[in-house]
């Protein structure tokens, strides 16, 4: 049985794709958290980066680290519209993270920083040497879109990588063509800004800019214009960081310039080389971190995250026109990835009955009834027949004229046929008796005659 997703609130959005947390319900009731991710409408006509899409997804499968982000589902609706379902990681990613730092006019210190990176280059490490699991070839993934916001931080202190929609692999559908530059262009590395072919020290790359960007506070490839940025990471020029920042000493300054090397063979050949010579760094300076220090500068920044959010005004509408269509979501995992119907066994279609009472709806006006409760003391009356779905139960007809002895005489239920209660209807008494004894004049008059 697929599970059904609800939205709870919008976590991020960028150029390509949005972000949502949401709630995963079973049929047997059980309720987990999770990040689902949708494909921007305008990009689905992009058959070549739907594929990309669909590439991250297949590629996710095999990944199973404490590291990486888990995915658990990728569904599409009849209208083209793709959804991730992943583990959702209660937290801040790294780019927030560094913006709270800098907002209380500080830098994350040099050792939780070397901790960071270590925990990247495991997960890193893990990809690059994934090998298929029925062929035991290697898979040759490459992320290739290394930088902050991918930096996932729990509130419990667990770093996890996210986002592999730009990874390369010799399984991926969509082949990256020749001279295509494809990243953030700030992350990237000069082989890739060049168009040329990258492999895993791409990604060592990338985490040496990371780690300089925190050292020092600033920005490393950043130009005016997106060729600017581009020209500068070709040509790899890296500036002095104990001249920025005097707590970096030479060691660990050298370890960064290792790893920021123009020429791929001159840097680290993979990443648990870069994690050894981090850890190292660490232990001979007696450097103590932990997962829980990462946990106290997330609970710091989620708290400001939250009191932007708060401010920020409500997308509701949005938010229900997305779950709409998530309601017609199916799954694309399992069998042959044969697509399913909406209506068929294993859709994402929700009943709306599982979600909204109806056991006080009126039948012909669709409306929550509101009338009182019967008195203890008062007989009930029938029940009503229960409306069937899709049809409008016809008003019980009633004549047009009622006698008087009708409207005078209460039913069962102790309640006049006039809406009036108990009391008779004195107005109509009294038209009654005027009329009587105006007759009775006038049968005087005529006697009198």
């Amino acid at each position: 049985m697929r599970d059904r997703y609800t939205i709870t609130e919008r976590l991020d959005h960028g150029g390509m794709a949005e972000v949502f947390r949401g709630v995963a319900e079973s049929m047997e009731g059980f309720k987990k958290s999770v990040a689902i991710k949708r494909i921007l409408p305008n990009l689905t006509k992009n058959q070549k980066f739907v594929s990309m899409f669909l590439d991250e997804a297949r590629l996710s499968l095999f990944l199973q680290h404490a590291n990486i982000v888990q995915v658990f589902d990728i569904s599409k609706t009849p209208d083209n519209a793709y959804f991730l379902v992943m583990e959702f990681v209660d937290g801040c990613n790294l780019k927030g993270l560094i913006e709270r730092q800098k907002q209380k006019g500080k830098r994350i210190d040099v050792g939780h920083s070397v901790y960071l990176m270590i925990e990247c280059c495991k997960a890193l490490h893990y990809a690059h040497s994934l090998e298929h699991p029925e062929t035991n070839e290697p898979l040759g993934i490459v992320h290739r879109d290394i930088s902050p916001p991918n930096i996932l931080l729990s509130k419990n202190g667990e770093i996890k990588l996210v986002d592999f929609g730009l990874a390369k692999a010799n399984s991926q559908i969509e082949s990256t063509e020749p001279g295509v530059v494809k990243g953030k262009f700030s992350y990237l590395s000069p082989e890739a800004a060049s168009g040329e072919q990258v492999d895993h020290r791409a990604d060592v790359f990338a985490v040496g800019i990371i780690l300089w960007e925190l050292f020092t506070g600033r920005r490393l490839f950043y130009g005016d214009t997106d060729f600017q940025t581009v020209e500068q990471v070709r040509q790899a020029r890296v500036p002095s960081i104990a001249a920025l920042n005097p707590e970096i000493d030479a060691e660990i300054e050298q370890v960064v310039r290792k790893a920021l090397a123009r020429n791929p063979d001159d840097r680290y050949q993979s990443a648990a080389d870069l994690g050894d010579a981090l850890s190292q760094f660490l232990f001979s300076r007696r450097m103590k971190v932990t997962a829980r220090d990462i946990a106290a500068l997330v609970r710091d920044t989620q708290v400001e995250m939250m009191r932007k959010r708060s401010a920020e005004p409500k997308d509701s509408l949005i938010d229900a026109l997305i779950l709409d269509e998530m309601q017609k979501m199916t799954s694309l995992i399992g069998g042959n990835g044969a697509q399913q119907t909406a209506t068929s066994e294993g859709s994402m279609s929700l009943d709306p009955s599982a979600f909204i009472d109806t056991s006080n709806w009126v039948g012909e006006m669709g409306m929550a009834s509101a009338q009182p409760p019967p008195s203890k003391h008062a007989p009930q009356r029938q029940a009503r027949p229960p409306v069937k779905p899709g049809k409008v139960q016809p008003p019980t007809p009633s004549p047009e004229i009622e006698s008087l002895e009708q409207m005078l005489e209460p039913d069962r239920t102790g309640v006049h046929k006039n809406g009036e209660g108990k009391q008779p209807p004195w107005m109509l008494i009294a038209i009654i008796m005027v009329l009587l004894a105006a007759g009775a004049a006038v049968a005087v008059v005529f006697a009198m005659r």
